[in-house]
Order: C-alpha cells, then structure tokens, then sequence
C-alpha cells in the first residue's frame, strides 16, 4: 500500500492508493478501529470497484458474525457483534429508487443509533439519515484491465469525524 496522500483541506479527505483486494480489506480493518455505534458509513464506487472488500474488512475489524457478502439481492443484511461491540448492518441501495422513504422501510433510522450502518450506493439516497457520515470513495483503473489499483478517498463529514483519525489512515 502506499503513503495516504492527504490534500490541505479538511474536507478534500484522505487518499490512499491500494494495489490489492487484501490491502482494500485491510483498510476496512483499520477504518473499523474509528467506528462506534451510531455511524454511518457511505461507500460509492463503480460495480467491481472493491465495495464488499472493504466491508468485509470492515465485518473482520469490529468482529462480526457471518461472511459478508453483497446484499444486493436481500438489500440488508446485519452482522451482530461477537464481541461486545456494535452489529454491522450492511445495506446495497443500488435498487431503491425512493431514496430516503425506501430506506426507512428498512428501519435503519431504527438501527443506526446501536449499529455501524455501511451503505453501497446510497449517494443522494441516505444523507439525510445523519448529519455525521464518512464517505468512502473508490476510483478504480477504467477500461479492460486487470489492474487491482485503486484510488481511495475517505472523508469525515459532521463534528463526529473532527479529530477522528481519518487523516491517520
């Protein structure tokens, strides 16, 4: 993995370059140690783009039940903790058109207060459920190709995330 590029401005975020699914799901281990109950974490990126990889690490980091996999077909899934911490509920809202209404159907308003709720493909659908979010971002290499790279840039949006870490990542 190479050095996290940090950008000047707080709210740019921090980039990270990643070479491999392994270290995409390292980083979701090490972001893991920043989460506490009640946070919600946006992750946006193409299809292929490392999404699940990262929740995975996310799963191993806060020490989940259950193999995380894509919800796309159950859109929510919750992986309670094993160790005293908070349950994951992992949600895909690539299929909810509604935005805000489909995702109280959910009841993740419910959940986010006791839960660390990750969202895929919940830009301009979920933002509304918090005020404090961070906002993971994947660029990955375009076209046919078989490059592993990818370009991360996660940033903490709200007071929650002042001071959190993020930069340290």
């Amino acid at each position: 993995m190479e050095a996290p590029h940090s950008s000047p401005a707080a709210d740019a975020g921090t980039r990270l370059t990643l070479n491999s699914p392994s270290e995409m799901q390292e980083l979701g281990r090490r972001i893991a140690k920043l989460l506490r109950p009640g946070d919600l974490v946006m992750l946006t990126g193409e299809l292929g783009a490392g999404k699940t990889t990262l929740t995975r690490g996310l799963g191993e980091g806060l020490g989940v039940r259950g193999a995380v996999t894509s919800p796309t077909f159950v859109i929510a899934r919750v992986h309670p903790s094993l160790v005293g911490g908070p349950a994951l509920v992992h949600v895909d809202a690539y299929r909810l058109g509604g935005g805000l209404d489909e995702m109280e159907d959910l009841d993740l308003d419910v959940s986010l207060p006791e839960s660390v709720v990750v969202v895929e493909w919940g830009e301009g659908k979920v933002e509304e459920l918090s005020d404090d979010r961070l906002q993971v971002l994947i660029d990955r290499v375009v076209g046919e190709t078989d490059d592993d790279r990818r370009v991360v840039t996660v940033t903490g949006i709200g007071p929650r995330w002042a001071g959190a870490g993020v930069e340290s990542l």
